[in-house]
């Protein structure tokens, strides 16, 4: 008698990028593939708030690269690891900004954003905030859209949660950014 393998087909990075084409959406962990569906209007308006406070911020200072959702990093090959932060933001120094890049990013931004969805528990998104820093990434912002809260994760330091009219702070990532959280809850 033969044993059947279930274990699932591994994917690569390249293969992900084919599937968006065939509007599958999703990220891949390890080789295997996680999709991913529609996060809801009030994620999309966090998203946006944000974007728009970062992009007014960044852009004028040539500070570095925004992007968001489906943009997707390139953290682990053989097997692949792609994961796609809500927002991301890539100093100049990492990715400078003459440069086009027409796949994945392959280093890992300064600023991640993780907007929570309803399907999300305050777990899983502190989870993947300890991913994010793991691979290097200097600033983790959690968006909680339940609590009205963000949740500041860095490297050695403990998480801050900040709410109402406290700031989110660029800190070392971007000097000088402030924005008060009531802000990014703003339609």
């Amino acid at each position: 008698m033969t044993a059947v393998n279930d274990a699932p087909r591994l994917l690569t990075a390249g293969e992900l990028l084919q599937l968006y084409s065939k509007g599958v959406r999703g990220e891949l962990i390890r080789g295997v593939l996680s999709e991913t569906k529609p996060a809801g209007m009030e994620h999309g308006v966090i998203v946006v708030n944000l974007v728009m406070e970062l992009r007014m911020f960044a852009k004028p200072r040539r500070l570095g690269i925004l992007t968001a959702s489906d943009s997707g990093v390139w953290l682990e090959r053989d097997p692949d690891t792609v994961r796609e932060p809500d927002i991301a933001f890539f100093s100049a120094e990492t990715s400078p900004l003459t440069e086009r890049v027409h796949g994945y990013a392959e280093v890992a931004p300064d600023l991640v954003v993780e907007v929570g969805s309803p399907g999300n528990s305050r777990r899983e998104l502190n989870d993947k905030a300890l991913m994010w820093l793991s691979f290097g990434v200097r600033l983790i912002w959690v968006v909680h859209p339940d609590t009205r809260t963000v949740d500041a994760h860095r490297p050695n330091r403990p998480v801050a949660t900040l709410r109402g009219n406290q700031a989110l702070e660029g800190l070392d990532v971007l000097p000088g950014f402030t924005c008060p959280v009531r802000d990014i809850f703003a339609p």
